[in-house]
């Protein structure tokens, strides 16, 4: 079944993959369609993601979607509450606490079709935050690759680099960056440092 026919009726679409394959790329592909359709699109990021400008969804290769700043799940939920909306778009959806699993939940029920892209791993190669239980109860995944930086075979992790290596295992999970901090990479070239 196409995701058009599930949206029809109210759905959940989660985008994942490592950083660099192309989620906000991809989610911004989806809403750009659902708006030529005369939708109305009700897109969000967190304030936490300030890579690039403010009030946009933006990839790493400057393609951009106007959007709310929200620090957390409680001003998405006041939004969505005031406004009518087709289509609720949340990009980095990793950065959310289990508040957004609900909100995403109650909007496909309500008839919305839900589309959020994110991380599913963090740069451990673990599930990384609500994303991989958003995978669990949607009604589409969309797994994307990037291009490991070191062999040029598709890559599903994230690494995360320090001084040009690898960093440690115990280091915080959450650290905003981009080129300077992460890269793609394939199962066999992602390191995990454990000392």
């Amino acid at each position: 079944m196409e995701i058009v026919e599930y949206a029809k009726r109210g759905s959940i679409e989660v985008i994942v993959g490592p950083m660099y394959a192309g989620k906000s790329e991809e989610l911004i592909r989806r809403v750009n369609r659902a708006k030529i359709a005369d939708l109305v699109v009700l897109a969000f990021k967190p304030s936490i993601d300030d890579r690039y400008k403010k009030d946009m969804i933006t990839t790493h290769s400057g393609k951009e979607l106007e959007c709310y700043v929200v620090k957390d799940t409680s001003e998405i939920k006041k939004y969505i509450e005031e406004r009518e909306f087709d289509v609720l778009a949340i990009d980095e959806v990793q950065f959310f606490g289990d508040e957004i699993v609900d909100i995403c939940e109650k909007a496909a029920e309500n008839g919305k079709r839900v589309i959020v892209s994110g991380l599913d791993m963090d740069f451990r190669g673990e599930p990384f935050g609500v994303t991989p239980y958003l995978m669990a109860i949607a009604e589409h995944v969309t797994k994307l690759t990037a291009i490991c930086k070191v062999c040029k075979i598709p890559a599903t992790r994230t690494q995360r680099l320090v001084n040009d290596k690898p960093a440690k295992y115990t280091d915080p999970v959450i650290l905003v960056g981009a080129k300077e901090s992460y890269e793609a990479r394939c199962r066999q070239c992602h390191i995990i440092n454990k000392n």
